[in-house]
């Protein structure tokens, strides 16, 4: 693993600030893990055409790429889940079974997500495979029409398939799916959700998500922060965090040659004397390692100053574009400009910065849709452009810890 931890001190609205940047990559010729997982497909009649073909172009990619070590299953539901093709090593018997279960699809009637979910993952946990971690991938276009419909229900649905170990992965397609539902579901695993706009799209989104899944090389990843001299410390990022002992644990979830995982810190200062511990810890061949990582200091105005000041105003333009959007919904033009403002000086910012890894060109086309929206007060929202912003936002995924954590002085 490649293993930075970055930090700036800068002055805060309430004081001297400390930002950190923790960043965890895995190396590019790291073994993957095998794949254990259930794709849990929506075969409702709003899938009937176009839509169902793209699902089953997408998840023959899945069988496409996994080898002979990975296990994969396939569950459809409509106004019933049915558990197609049981959970099987990836030999030749099992692809050919697979893949003519999913030519053979049909569309139904009725949504049965949240039954769906569950009982995808049940399969899932009854199925274990040292070192890989169980997943699932959901892909659906519609609301719930059958069985628990409320965002309660699925935000526990959520949390109990995170808590069994499961990590949920989920895109939604077109205009009519609930993307809060789609964020309570995955937000526990850490994963977010993949929105897309039509059916012609479904290949590349899957094509991205093969390469995350099909690179995975640890699991449980996570990030021990100790700080001292500091009176509070949040986590940024919206990962599963709680305070241990003097520490602030924060669960990334899994390790993928497609990505890098960063968890930003900001850390109010009560000493001019300060310092932090990180430590993280992942799974990798059914062993758990355990790194310290030296921190280095930076400037504001460094490469990596500029980097971290970078992450951190990209997370306030996707809440603030994610609030303008919600502002809408709700009849509140007034409480949109005021987000989109903020989103909008966020951009500017970004621009100002011109950090490579963290580009502002990919926000500009949806803020402009934003602003559109917000001049013209549209009674009608533009269904895509909602959820395009809810998925960068989920994906994002801006979160401050609370409560702020109180920390024992340096040399105490």
């Amino acid at each position: 693993m490649k293993l930075t931890a970055w930090a700036v001190e800068r002055d805060g609205e309430r004081g001297r600030d400390v930002h950190l940047l923790v960043t965890v990559e895995a190396e590019s010729d790291a073994p993957r893990a095998p794949v254990a997982m259930n794709m849990v497909l929506d075969r409702s009649a709003s899938m009937r055409g176009a839509p169902l073909a793209a699902a089953v172009e997408a998840a023959q990619l899945l069988v496409e790429r996994a080898g002979p070590k990975d296990y994969l299953g396939l569950m459809a539901f409509d106004g019933v889940p049915e558990q197609l093709v049981p959970m099987r090593l990836m030999d030749a018997e099992a692809r050919t079974e697979l893949s003519e279960s999913l030519s053979a699809l049909q569309a139904g009637e009725g949504t049965a997500l949240h039954e769906a979910v569950d009982s995808g993952a049940a399969a899932v946990r009854r199925l274990f495979i040292p070192g890989a971690r169980p997943k699932m991938l959901m892909l659906t276009d519609g609301e719930p029409s059958v069985g628990p419909r409320s965002l309660a229900d699925f935000r526990t649905l959520g949390s109990k398939v995170a808590e069994s170990g499961i990590t949920l992965h989920a895109l939604g397609l077109g205009r009519h799916y609930l993307p809060e539902i789609l964020e309570a579901l995955t937000a526990p695993a850490g994963t977010g959700f993949t929105h897309v706009d039509d059916a012609e799209g479904l290949p590349v989104a899957a094509a991205a998500l093969v390469a995350e899944l099909f690179g995975e090389v640890g699991t449980d990843a996570r990030v021990f922060v100790k700080p001292m001299g500091f009176t509070e410390l949040q986590c940024r990022h919206r990962y599963t965090a709680r305070v241990e002992g003097d520490a602030l644990n924060v669960g990334l979830g899994s390790l993928s040659h497609a990505f890098a995982r960063r968890a930003l810190f900001t850390g109010r200062l009560e000493l001019a004397d300060w310092s932090l511990g990180v430590t993280t810890t992942w799974t990798e061949n059914g062993d758990t390692r355990r790194v310290a990582v030296p921190v280095q200091r930076v400037l504001p105005d460094s490469p990596e100053g500029r980097f971290i000041r970078a992450v951190g105003t990209e997370l306030e333009l996707v809440a603030a574009e994610s609030s303008a959007w919600k502002s809408l919904v709700r009849r509140n033009p007034i409480a949109a400009e005021q987000s989109l403002k903020v989103a909008e000086e966020a951009l500017r910012e970004l621009v100002r910065l011109a950090v490579e890894a963290v580009p502002a060109k990919r926000h500009v086309e949806r803020l402009a849709d934003l602003k559109l929206a917000v001049e013209r007060r549209a009674g009608e929202l533009p269904a895509l452009m909602v959820r395009r912003a809810r998925a960068a936002d989920a994906h994002t995924g801006l979160s401050i810890i609370q409560p702020a954590i109180p920390f024992r002085k340096a040399g105490n």
